[in-house]
């Protein structure tokens, strides 16, 4: 098992990673990945891997249950590593109809296929097979600053058509478990950082908007708390659960590093300063840049109104894998955020494309 391994969602940020993880680590894999290049999935994250043998991508929604049971027979498809998903909370809100598609309704097509091919064709029929589901801590709410972090155990309370729609696909794998035996296994996730994090997500938005000199919005008072994890930490967290993890159960993955919205830009702010006082080429190539002009970075910082619904807190307990599985964060969030940062700065030509930027 974990030979022949279906990717969905992988030109995404996450899924991205993964496949990188993956293949680096384990040389006799081979990655089948599916995505359908919306908006969020971004070709250029795996072009590097194009002429990699053990390597394909298809394009496809994850909606065609006749085509991804034709990959799965194909290709003899042991394992699947389920991303695909519209994550961004402010687009579910101005436009819930892709993410109900997407996140309940292609999950349940993504189960109905592997259950086809795996439980019912007597010519693929496999006994050793995994269908893990990579999911997020909002499905369990918000917390006060008081509360304890989120266990596997806490009570689902969606608080956003985002959050709602993972909440509803969790269920739909756990359900396809216990009715049908389909050998599941789910991780919930506090926020990642890291490579090929779309630019418009907050550690992105917020570096990019520094090196071009314009305003870092920041919701309500920016008090809002988040767990943060390197998404490479991330990787590794999937990898444990996919090789140790047992059949039908959810674990928890989190960066046990909590921090307020506002800590997180004057970071930013700080750590880009810091770079460009000690960098004449990055101050040259980004002249609206404040550092470049002398000016701190949080002069950019504009406070705007809080978006509807906004959680307040999320935090994640990890003891479960921790203990579990023996799993614990590779990367401090100081080092995590330098490297991000370092990344972000080297591939600039990656996040101008997006951003529709030319110099």
């Amino acid at each position: 098992m974990l030979n022949n391994i279906l990717v969905t969602g992988a030109a995404g940020f996450i899924g991205s990673n993964f496949v990188h993880y993956w293949l680096d680590k384990y040389s006799n894999a081979r990655i089948i990945v599916v995505d359908a290049l919306t908006y969020a999935g971004n070709p250029d994250n795996l072009k590097d891997l194009e002429n990699n043998p053990r390597f394909a991508f298809i394009k496809s929604d994850i909606g065609n249950t006749p085509l991804i049971e034709q990959i799965l027979t194909e290709n003899d498809v042991d394992t699947v590593v389920h991303f695909a998903a519209e994550s961004h909370v402010d687009r579910s809100i101005t436009g819930p109809d892709e993410f109900i598609n997407t996140n309940i309704l292609g999950t349940y097509s993504l189960l109905k296929a592997c259950k086809s091919v795996w439980l019912d064709s007597p010519v693929s029929q496999r006994e050793e097979h995994r269908f893990h589901h990579v999911s997020t801590d909002e499905v369990y709410g918000t917390l006060t600053p008081l509360d304890p972090p989120f266990k596997e155990t806490n009570q689902y309370q969606p608080n956003s058509p985002y959050s709602a729609s993972k909440a509803s696909s969790d269920m739909l794998v756990r359900a396809y478990h216990h009715t049908y035996g389909l050998k599941v296994t789910t991780s919930n996730c506090s926020n990642n950082y890291g490579y090929y994090h779309h630019p418009e997500k907050l550690i992105p938005l917020t570096l990019t908007n520094i090196l071009y000199g314009r305003n870092i919005p920041v919701y309500g008072d920016g008090r809002q708390i988040r767990d943060w994890l390197f998404v490479m930490d991330h990787c590794l967290g999937i990898d444990l659960i996919l090789h140790q993890g047992r059949i039908g159960e959810s674990y928890n993955i989190g960066g046990i590093n909590e921090w307020a919205n506002i800590d997180i830009v004057n970071l930013l702010c700080e750590k880009i300063d810091v770079i460009f006082s000690n960098n004449e080429e990055y101050r040259r190539k980004y002249p609206l840049c404040p550092a470049s002009r002398g000016i701190s970075s949080k002069s950019l910082i504009t406070y705007v109104k809080d978006r509807p619904g906004h959680d307040r807190r999320y935090a994640i307990d990890a003891s479960k894998i921790m203990h579990e599985l023996n799993y614990k964060p590779q990367e401090t969030f100081e080092s995590g955020i330098q490297k991000t940062i370092l990344w972000y700065l080297a591939n600039d030509s990656w996040w101008k494309k997006i951003l529709k930027i030319e110099d």
